[in-house]
């Protein structure tokens, strides 16, 4: 169930976040994804998807 999506500029394609069985969730899986009767792969990530350029201080 997809709860948000759009452009990820940092990522250069789209990004989606929703919510998979436990058992599917983790990070580096492969699954497929429904777009409008169309399925298309789709990989698990983990967070942050680009990695943090700042120093705490």
């Amino acid at each position: 169930h997809v709860t948000s999506g759009g452009f990820g500029p940092s990522a250069g394609h789209p990004v989606a976040m929703g919510y998979v069985s436990t058992a599917l969730a983790k990070p580096g899986a492969k699954l497929l994804a429904d777009v409008r009767g169309t399925k298309i792969p789709i990989d698990i990530d983990p967070l942050p998807f680009t990695p943090h350029h700042y120093r705490k201080g």
